[in-house]
């Protein structure tokens, strides 16, 4: 018999969705010493990880291999440069094509304190703070279900309203447009679908489950895992793949938010490790340093398994049919209906947990995840790391 959630909250560091299927890869698991045995201390760039890059983003190994080490230095960059920034700030976005971390400007004199820190230059009219403020004050407008999200877009230096492509029509839709446009610089655009969480009724596999509902585990933080708030309300009672019981949510907010935690106890117990599901290592957690938009990012989920995409916006507010969710980042990954709660991963950075998005793993499609460090502020935890 496999060592229950050990195997799935072994993966449970990040084991999006709880494991699944198969978990005996995903845990191979030391009960004595708590230590995932096919876990190895490597680097993030392991055979599979490069694999799966190759596959989702269309890449060569080199470029994989390249990309990887690019995007780690445009992280580890960001912060730096917004600070010499300052007030001229207007957002940031990694670039595949120059491998750098651009830093968009209001004011020109800031340019070559920004060049300084490593990253490049674009010259733009409105700034983050002004774009932010349009955000907000459209966050306070109630959207009609046809209006699926909007974000700022620092490349495009508007925020983006997110408009499904077959209620472009609608009445209410145009009425939101059209108020949305006096908040500030707004660009529309069309999406095929509106997004959708990502929860699935009862089936086989490595999930944990509360009630009829299966959802995928995020990350393993001390005491616990986090996940996705709309998969179960504070209270509620959580078991794993084996229907032996884990813990409880001792915390949960959806809409608003889409985050959760779970307490683990029973038996079970939390390592630092994201499943891989054979197709790459299972991946260690180290931090949670925030990717930048343009960054490739990967997802751990129990119906979908890993996959991976790029980030495409930060502070995305989403507009499920249960409500708005704020502060979601978008991106280019895949997921389907049981992914929700699972593990997004930049390299070894955690990044938040499966909301919700549009499309499948056979088209494509887009998944919203809300970020891990939010999650860890609101409810006083600890990131379990390697």
């Amino acid at each position: 018999m496999r060592t229950s959630l050990a195997a799935a909250l072994v993966v449970g560091a990040w084991a999006t969705v709880g494991l699944a299927s198969g978990s005996a890869s995903a845990a191979a698991v030391d009960p004595a010493s708590a230590t995932p045995r096919s876990a190895t201390d490597e680097a993030p760039a392991s055979v599979g990880l490069l694999s799966a890059m190759q596959r989702d983003l269309g890449l060569t190994e080199s470029e994989a291999r390249a990309r990887l080490a690019a995007e780690k230095t445009a992280t580890a960059v960001q912060s730096t440069a917004r600070r010499a920034a300052g007030s001229s700030y207007a957002g940031s976005w990694f670039d595949p094509a120059t491998g750098r971390l651009t830093v968009a400007l209001t004011d020109k004199r800031k340019s070559d304190a920004v060049r300084a820190s490593g990253a490049s230059v674009q010259l733009v009219r409105h700034s983050a703070r002004q774009l932010d403020a349009a955000k907000t004050r459209i966050d306070r407008m109630a959207a009609p279900e046809g209006v699926s999200g909007w974000h700022v877009d620092p490349k495009a230096n508007r925020v983006v309203v997110d408009v499904v492509a077959s209620a472009k029509g609608d009445n209410d839709v145009r009425e939101f447009v059209e108020r949305a446009r006096k908040t500030g610089p707004v660009l529309v655009n069309r999406t095929p679908e509106a997004p959708r969480t990502f929860a699935a009724g009862t089936v086989g596999g490595d999930p944990y489950y509360t009630g009829n509902v299966r959802c995928s585990i995020g990350f393993s933080v001390y005491g616990g895992f986090v996940t996705a708030g709309h998969c179960g309300q504070a209270g509620a009672a959580v078991s794993g793949w084996d229907r032996s019981a884990i813990g409880n949510f001792q915390g949960s907010s959806f809409p608003g938010d889409d985050y959760a935690w779970v307490s683990v106890g029973n038996g079970w117990w939390t390592v630092p490790v994201v499943l891989g599901w054979g197709t790459v290592s299972d991946q260690l957690v180290r931090g949670s340093a925030v990717a930048p938009i343009g960054a490739s990012i990967c997802r751990s989920g129990s119906t979908s398994h890993w996959h991976c995409g790029n980030v495409l916006a930060i502070n995305e507010t989403v507009n499920y049919s249960q409500g708005a969710v704020y502060q979601m980042t978008k991106t280019s990954v895949c997921a389907e209906p049981g992914d929700s709660g699972g593990s997004f991963i930049s390299g070894d950075q955690a990044q938040g947990v499966t909301s919700g998005g549009w499309g499948n793993c056979t088209s494509g499609g887009e998944t919203w995840h809300q970020p891990i460090n939010e999650i860890l502020n609101r409810y006083g935890l600890t990131l379990h790391t390697a």
